[in-house]
């Protein structure tokens, strides 16, 4: 009977779920500099229901987009076009937030008016993060389902932290500094595996790099007069119906 079991082909066994727990670890800790890029896009809406609503729609729209990445990764992976697009996608995104800092240092995200300004943003940007990530699931395991779970459970993930960090990036100053020098840092390493695969840097070395940015973007709380911060809040819980016109 237990021969029976033991080689069921629905038997899981203890190297695929040693290798489900990698896929999943990897998934969450890579979805950190994702889940601030994606809050900081929503965050433009400057209101709850609509950027709930935007990174409801949005992450479901970039999971069918990882599917078919993962379903196709092996023949995506041949043309270094797909991931120069990505790379210079994320710089472009760095960029621009860093040009667009005022004089003071701070930066104040343009707000928009309209879901499907940021929900394709919010797909597209999830699109450029997984090429790494994908990669990196592939070589971990041939097993097409485990991939599949583990990037479920990290468009989960990705949805639970971007909800925090438009939280938190009202309330540290660093922040969305640190989020968006993640973003640039995952940019230049998919440029270098374009450029040269040999000095790409390991995933350890990027996970470290992230983790002290992070603890920099968390070093400072941000000191706002009582009268700012009730006006933010009167636009934040403006009528949906105005925000949503075009």
């Amino acid at each position: 009977m237990l021969d029976q079991i033991f080689n069921s082909p629905f038997n899981i066994e203890v190297e695929t779920l040693l290798v489900l727990l990698v896929l999943v670890a990897m998934e969450v800790v890579l979805s950190a500099d994702n889940a601030i890029a994606l809050a900081a896009l929503t965050q433009r809406l400057q209101h709850p229901t609509l950027e709930r609503r935007a990174l409801n729609i949005g992450l479901a729209i970039a999971y069918l987009l990882r599917i078919i990445l993962i379903a196709s990764a092996t023949w995506i992976v041949q043309f270094w076009q797909v991931e120069l697009a990505g790379a210079l996608y994320l710089l472009w995104l760095a960029w621009q937030y860093f040009t667009r800092k005022q004089s003071d240092g701070n930066y104040l995200p343009t707000q928009v008016q309209s879901l499907w300004q940021i929900i394709p943003l919010i797909a597209l940007t999830d699109l450029a993060f997984s090429l790494d990530s994908v990669t990196t699931a592939i070589a971990i395991s041939q097993e097409l389902w485990l991939i599949v779970l583990g990037g479920t459970i990290g468009i989960v993930a990705l949805r639970f932290l971007a909800g925090l960090f438009i939280r938190w990036l009202e309330e540290f100053t660093h922040l969305s500094d640190a989020g968006y020098l993640a973003v640039a840092l995952v940019g230049l390493r998919l440029l270098l595996r374009v450029i040269n695969p040999d000095l790409v840097p390991s995933e350890w070395v990027m996970v470290t790099l992230i983790a002290l940015l992070f603890v920099w973007g968390f070093s400072r709380r941000i000191q706002k007069p009582l009268q700012n911060s009730i006006d933010k809040a009167e636009i934040r819980q403006a009528p949906i119906e105005s925000l949503q016109k075009s």
